[in-house]
């Protein structure tokens, strides 16, 4: 938990240093920097892509990469530069998957509906519980983390299916006779 929050804060800085940049040293100074940190990035990428084929060759590398997906910094690295072993949809759906024992009675049926034209990931949520806001705010929170590539999500609320009405049908009571 420390390393990822070590990487978030890291990124923070370099945010505000490229903002102290674009203030202070004017335009120029702040592309170059801009640019400098482009190309940090491209070659931590081209690393990491590297290391991903050195797996993929190797026998073991299924459960290591299964290992490495599994620490959040790694694999927010692996997304940031498309190199995770699972796509979006998989995603998703794992996303989905790890949020509704959280909710308990509360989750009702998720259904993943695909990525858009412009994007978007669609869901559509059959809420069971009372808390629509709620379950729907996490749901969506969890989709957007592990699909930071879309532009957005949004979930369609669906009402349950309503439960068929049950009909008895009991004996006729002894002495009354049926119409002809």
């Amino acid at each position: 938990m420390a390393a990822g929050h070590d990487a978030q804060a890291a990124g923070e800085r370099v945010e505000a240093l490229l903002a102290e940049l674009r203030s202070h040293a004017g335009p120029q100074v702040a592309s170059t920097a801009e640019e400098l940190v482009s190309c940090l990035v491209e070659l931590y990428g081209a690393g990491l892509a590297a290391i991903t084929e050195i797996l993929g060759a190797d026998e073991a590398g299924p459960q290591l990469m299964d290992k490495l997906v599994a620490d959040p910094l790694v694999e927010s690295l692996l997304l940031v530069h498309d190199l995770h072993p699972l796509d979006t949809s998989a995603r998703v759906r794992r996303a989905v998957e790890e949020v509704l024992p959280q909710l308990g009675s509360h989750a009702g049926n998720v259904e993943y509906l695909g990525l858009d034209e412009a994007g978007v990931l669609r869901l559509r949520l059959e809420q069971s519980g009372c808390s629509a806001e709620t379950v729907r705010d996490l749901i969506e929170k969890a989709v957007a983390g592990a699909a930071p590539e879309a532009a957005g999500v949004a979930i369609e609320m669906a009402q349950p299916p309503a439960e068929p009405t049950l009909l008895q049908i009991t004996r006729r009571p002894a002495g009354i006779q049926g119409v002809r």
